[in-house]
């Protein structure tokens, strides 16, 4: 079941009118019309978290990560739908691909900050056994990081990478943990060529 025929459903077994729902969540009758049809796909995380208010579930249970019937209430506070992009590239804006695939309840301790987090889909091994191949990397926007953090970064405007960050005398240190690939180092003018996107924060791993 889609997300929209879940929205679709729920709706309908409450008895909750389409004009009703789409006013309380300040969008047309139309677009939620187009929600529950999958016209529109990429439902905004702010919409999500107000149809599941409005219709007394969680928000996973919208996207689907819950049973109804062994479904565990989220926590009520400081819980917010972050996006997950595909590529670190995608998910900063550096390339044009920069549509969510999916949205992550995620935990913030601080509210006001909860667009600068997002989630991003690792592809590769460079940080493994750290941040495996399939993993989930929680990232906070920021513009610089403490030596010896690992961060999301780019480098010539065009590679974006997750790396251990060291900071040396007039130079950059991008480290990976998996020992196969060397260090890249940036000296003096070069270290303009990095450029810190984000903080990782947090690791979610498949145990599949």
């Amino acid at each position: 079941m889609t997300v929209g025929e879940r929205i679709k459903k729920i709706r309908q077994d409450n008895a909750i009118s389409q004009t009703d729902l789409a006013n309380a969540c300040k969008i047309s009758k139309q677009t939620l019309y187009k929600y529950e049809n999958n016209i529109i796909t990429n439902i905004p995380s702010d919409k999500i978290e107000l149809i599941a208010d409005y219709l007394s579930v969680s928000p996973a249970l919208i996207m689907g990560w819950e049973d109804k019937e062994q479904a565990v209430p989220l926590p009520q506070t400081n819980v917010f739908m972050r996006p997950v992009y595909d590529s670190i590239s995608a998910g900063f804006g550096v390339i044009a691909q920069d549509v969510p695939v999916d949205y992550m309840p995620t935990y913030i301790t601080c509210p006001s900050e909860q667009d600068k987090y997002i989630w991003i889909n690792v592809h590769g091994d460079s940080m493994s056994p750290l941040i495996d191949d399939g993993s989930k990397i929680l990232v906070k926007k920021q513009p610089s990081v403490d030596s010896g953090q690992i961060a999301a970064v780019l480098v010539d405007d065009e590679e974006a990478v997750v790396k251990k960050v060291l900071y040396n005398d007039n130079t950059v240190e991008l480290h990976s943990v998996n020992p196969y690939y060397p260090p890249r180092v940036f000296k003096n003018n070069d270290v303009t060529r990095v450029q810190i996107l984000g903080l990782v924060k947090e690791v979610s791993k498949s145990l599949q």
